[in-house]
């Protein structure tokens, strides 16, 4: 693919990953409120640098990947969704079933935001992918996230371990 597609909604603007997007990302990336339930450790501004560069890589090379999202009134960085190919290497095995994932800003939690963004991003998925199934993984305790995966049609499919933490593994038929 060699545009990448731009799905929106009334509440949100989606957009690829741009170098002008680093402090905004890294800020998210770096705030423990966003990776209390995902790697548990705030990364490095180093870290948020490759996090970018993977997410813009991605789409070069599989065709599909992860958006950033922004307020369309002003433009203000709420977070990102999109699929990834990870490669985690979990059992049971998911190599190549597309995993999907969403952030957001501290600042923009609380208000339906992460499921209007994965509502749209699997819209775009189901009409441009063929995907028979889509995958999710979240940890135990995070409520927030298993309700946007519920709304959103995934079910839980497996309990494993992924760098030493217990995770569900959640997952979509396409279309679900």
């Amino acid at each position: 693919m060699t545009t990448i597609p731009d799905p929106a909604t009334p509440r949100l603007r989606f957009h690829r990953h741009a170098i002008s997007d680093y402090a905004e990302i890294a800020a998210q990336w770096g705030d423990t409120r966003t990776t209390r339930y995902i790697g548990g450790t705030p990364l490095t501004a180093e870290d948020s640098w490759s996090l970018l560069l993977r997410n813009a890589g991605h789409w070069a090379l599989a065709g599909f990947g992860f958006w950033v999202i922004r307020c369309p009134a002003d433009g203000t960085f709420l977070g990102e969704v999109g699929f990834k190919q990870f490669r985690r290497g979990l059992r049971p095995e998911f190599q190549e079933t597309p995993e999907m994932g969403w952030v957001l800003a501290p600042a923009a939690a609380g208000r339906g935001l992460a499921t209007e963004a994965a509502h749209a991003a699997l819209a775009w998925s189901d009409q441009h992918c063929d995907w028979p199934e889509t995958i999710c993984i979240i940890d135990p305790d995070n409520a927030a996230s298993r309700a946007v995966a519920a709304k959103c049609g995934f079910a839980e499919c497996a309990r494993t371990e992924y760098r030493g933490k217990l995770v569900i593994v959640l997952l979509r038929p396409r279309g679900g």
